[in-house]
């Protein structure tokens, strides 16, 4: 909705004050299409030839995912702790046994099931599944636990920020582009310098639409799209850092409790639930029993 809103700004101030200091629209209308194919095709032929087919195929979903923002609201990071405390406790009171029925089978897990939004980010779930065990079989040591982990979300934020790299480096081009679909139109009116003033004006104006096409679609479409979706990959990526603090912190031999308000302070301050609503759901987790 809001990066709807901020086209339509853009879109009507730029135009807008064009035509209100007196600027004929005809001109970009008449240059639009051709240099829109010369920029467009140049820019989109470029991506291809420079990413693998994974990459293309990502970007265009995160185009979606920018429009879209991030997946993450305030009270899936609730049930993401609670879920966590779930987890933490079943282990810490029944050790191995007791947690990896849920851990070889989260989709069929009576616990994960309690959580379908967090159940359905299939790689946090297999974060948290394979650390708990990788724990179940003595691997228990906090820092290199803490190490293994950073190390892989590390490279699950790389392979993320794959598509955003490649729209940046699209939207880096664009100006250029835009240049030379500008040179290609000066080369036609220099081809035509013999018609009247009035005809190599428009053509000139012609050429030059090429140039400000490509430099508005760099910082007022693809940049800000590229710059959008790399605020929504970060802001995803936070679940898997405060699933790290928890389990971290369980592997210290901190109280579950704790274990999990640690991972509580982990969360983005607009969406962390308090202390009190926090408490009251892990209340209402130690009351409800889990099915045999």
């Amino acid at each position: 909705m809001l990066n709807g809103v901020g086209l339509l700004v853009i879109l009507a101030c730029v135009f807008g004050s064009f035509i209100w200091s007196g600027g004929k629209m005809d001109i970009i209308l008449h240059a639009l299409p051709h240099e829109m194919m010369a920029i467009a095709g140049a820019a989109i032929g470029a991506f291809l030839v420079s990413n693998s087919m994974p990459t293309v195929k990502l970007a265009g979903k995160g185009l979606l995912r920018a429009f879209k923002g991030d997946r993450w609201k305030n009270t899936d990071y609730r049930d993401l702790l609670t879920l966590l405390f779930t987890l933490l406790s079943t282990f810490r009171k029944g050790g191995p046994t007791a947690i990896e029925p849920h851990l070889d089978a989260p989709h069929d897990s009576a616990i994960f099931s309690r959580f379908p939004r967090v159940l359905a980010d299939h790689h946090l779930v297999e974060f948290i599944c394979d650390y708990l065990r990788m724990m179940t079989v003595s691997f228990e040591d906090p820092h290199q636990i803490a190490e293994a982990m950073d190390n892989d979300i590390e490279k699950h934020h790389h392979e993320e920020l794959a598509p955003q790299h490649a729209l940046q480096q699209m939207a880096d081009g664009l100006p250029a582009i835009g240049i030379v679909a500008a040179v290609l139109g000066v080369i036609k009116t220099m081809g035509s310098i013999d018609q009247p003033t009035e005809i190599l004006g428009a053509m000139i104006g012609g050429a030059l639409v090429g140039t400000f096409l490509g430099v508005l679609l760099a910082y007022c479409l693809v940049g800000p799209l590229a710059a959008k979706l790399l605020e929504t990959v970060d802001a995803d990526c936070k679940p898997f850092l405060i699933v790290k603090s928890a389990i971290v912190a369980h592997a210290q031999g901190l109280p579950t409790q704790v274990a999990v308000e640690i991972g509580r302070r982990m969360t983005p301050s607009a969406k962390a639930p308090t202390f009190q609503q926090l408490e009251t759901a892990l209340e209402e987790a130690k009351n409800d029993p889990i099915p045999a």
